[in-house]
């Protein structure tokens, strides 16, 4: 069992940043690659980015590709989302989750993830 919380959420203006932070306990950290994913409103979730367990290898959605920075620090068992350049189509839910896979397809797939949290509203103004 993986109880994820994310925090950091809020509401930004067009062009600035936050930093969203995961923190997982329940099992060994490292046993998992970790992912974020957004949900807007009547829109299916979308895949954000990916991280391997050792942090050596992240994948992204195209959309964020360069403007987000995903991470982790396993000392602190925390996985973190820097959100830059942020435009109001970033508006949405975020949510992390955890999974046994790992891989530039496998990664991408909500249905390959098996812990979530419960989400944090980001809300870009513009």
């Amino acid at each position: 069992q993986v109880q994820l919380v994310e925090s950091g959420g809020g509401l930004v203006q067009a062009g600035g940043s936050l930093r969203l932070s995961c923190a997982a306990s329940g099992r060994t950290f490292t046993s998992y690659a970790m992912g974020w994913f957004r949900q807007a409103p009547q829109k299916d979730r979308e895949f954000v980015a990916t991280i391997r367990w050792n942090g050596g290898t992240t994948y992204y959605g195209d959309s964020v590709k360069g403007r987000f920075t995903i991470s982790r620090d396993n000392a602190k068992n925390t996985v973190y989302l820097q959100m830059n350049s942020l435009k109001p189509e970033d508006t949405a839910v975020y949510y992390c989750a955890s999974s046994q896979y790992f891989g530039a397809s496998a990664s991408r797939a909500p249905s390959n993830y098996d812990y979530w949290g419960q989400g944090t509203q980001v809300t870009v103004s513009s």
